[in-house]
């Protein structure tokens, strides 16, 4: 399965996922033949519960049994995008605020990695507070220039 198709499936799902209250935030596709997996990844304000997945892949069965968009064997698994997310979108980035992540920063040939809690978030840049043993620095980060964030769990 191709990007277009997963992103055709995401759209062919997300009004009946959203009329349940769930945000569908990533349509993957791995394997081949029968061990191929079609992964919904959902979340919902307050987090994602089993009982959440388990309404949601219901849901999504019946509308993928309906409209039957893939033509091979596959298994369905719904999840949420768990406590160590990845931040993709403006929206994700924005629902972090105030949480501590972790961004891969692209510098010319090189590539740094930053941690500290996101203060600030604009369209083209991220807001972090940097601690350390001695003191606390604000780091501006431009968001095209982000390989890859993540929130990480405070512990």
């Amino acid at each position: 399965m191709n990007n277009e198709t997963a992103a055709d499936i995401g759209d062919l799902l997300r009004p009946s996922l959203e009329h349940l209250g769930f945000e569908l935030l990533d349509v993957q596709w791995s394997g081949l033949g029968k061990g191929a997996v079609l992964k919904l990844v959902i979340d919902r304000p307050g987090g994602v519960t089993l009982d959440d997945c388990e309404r949601a892949s219901n849901t999504a069965s019946a509308v993928l049994d309906s409209y039957d968009p893939i033509d091979s064997t596959y298994r369905l698994e719904v999840s949420s995008p768990g406590a160590e997310r990845p931040l993709r979108s403006r929206d994700e980035w924005r629902a972090a605020l105030g949480r501590r992540v972790n961004v891969r920063v692209r510098h010319d040939d090189s590539e740094t990695v930053l941690e500290g809690r996101l203060v600030g978030v604009s369209d083209m840049h991220a807001e972090l507070e940097i601690r350390d043993r001695r003191s606390t620095r604000t780091q501006e980060v431009a968001l095209p220039d982000v390989i890859a964030a993540r929130i990480v769990v405070d512990i």
